[in-house]
């Protein structure tokens, strides 16, 4: 069974830096892409970043050039580094982990950003 935990949110100031992680098992996560999305309350979960197998990256126009997705194969897990902090950043960060057409979710954890 897959299974997905993300860890490493918290309450930050504008400005300020927080990194994300998740850590997976119960699937082989070296051939898998995995990404990060976001729900702020009252909008829809949104792509924040996503990162293939081969190290291939996107990123939503939001967040270029202050978020890095990467991944540790070895560990199992992904990561988001988020710098320059906006309070618009505040949400929900969700995992998620694509196998074929089948997807996968971690339980999400809060980012708050107190402007």
């Amino acid at each position: 069974q897959v299974h997905l935990v993300e860890s490493g949110g918290g309450l930050v100031q504008a400005g300020g830096s927080l990194r994300l992680s998740c850590s997976a098992s119960g699937i082989r996560f070296s051939i898998n892409t995995v990404g990060w999305y976001r729900q702020a309350p009252g909008k829809q979960r949104e792509l924040v970043a996503r990162i293939g197998s081969g190290g291939l990256t996107t990123y939503a126009d939001s967040v270029k050039g202050r978020f890095t997705i990467s991944r540790d194969n070895a560990k199992n897990t992904v990561y988001l580094q988020m710098n320059s902090l906006k309070s618009e950043d505040t949400a929900v960060y969700y995992c998620n982990m694509e196998l074929g057409t089948a997807r996968y979710w971690g339980q999400g954890t809060q980012v708050t950003v107190s402007s």
